[in-house]
């Protein structure tokens, strides 16, 4: 896998500009992606989506293998690192907490255990912020990011209606 996705690129496509109903074409071309072994996510955010109660849990709950485990030891002994430095950092203790209790530690781990660009909605924090974004811990242990927009240029994706 080249890129892993953070679970907000799913919500958003799915709540904004790629609606299942208005762009199936985005969702056809994510599978299309999995099945190259361009793309995937992690077991973690697979569960987050599937705990969901409305079509984007359904597509989820149909495509188990598009989500990877992370619990190899590699993925482990990085996120071990994330945990001491996010600990060792001067962050919120509720904003720390959060982050730990969920999947981007795990995603991000994931990401540089396999040299994938991690894709997120997140924006990266000024340095001096006591708040926690995938973007910022990336930049810390050298793991490469974008956003959604970034990554379909740099697939050169299309979504186009034929000419009639």
């Amino acid at each position: 896998m080249k890129y892993l996705l953070d679970a907000n690129t799913y919500i958003e496509a799915k709540n904004f500009y790629y609606g299942m109903d208005i762009c199936p074409a985005y969702w056809q071309w994510l599978d299309w992606q999995f099945e190259l072994g361009t793309v995937a996510s992690v077991d973690m955010i697979g569960r987050e989506l599937r705990d969901g109660d409305d079509e984007l849990a359904q597509w989820a709950r149909q495509r188990p293998a598009h989500f990877v485990a992370n619990d190899d030891e590699a993925t482990q002994q990085i996120f071990q690192q994330i945990l001491s430095d996010v600990m060792a950092g001067d962050y919120n203790a509720r904003e720390r907490d959060n982050f730990l209790a969920k999947a981007d530690p795990w995603i991000i781990a994931k990401s540089k255990a396999i040299g994938a660009t991690l894709i997120t909605h997140e924006s990266l924090l000024p340095v001096t912020s006591r708040k926690i974004r995938i973007p910022n811990i990336c930049q810390n242990i050298e793991v490469p990011w974008m956003n959604t927009f970034q990554f379909l240029r740099q697939l050169n994706a299309r979504f186009a209606l034929e000419s009639r």
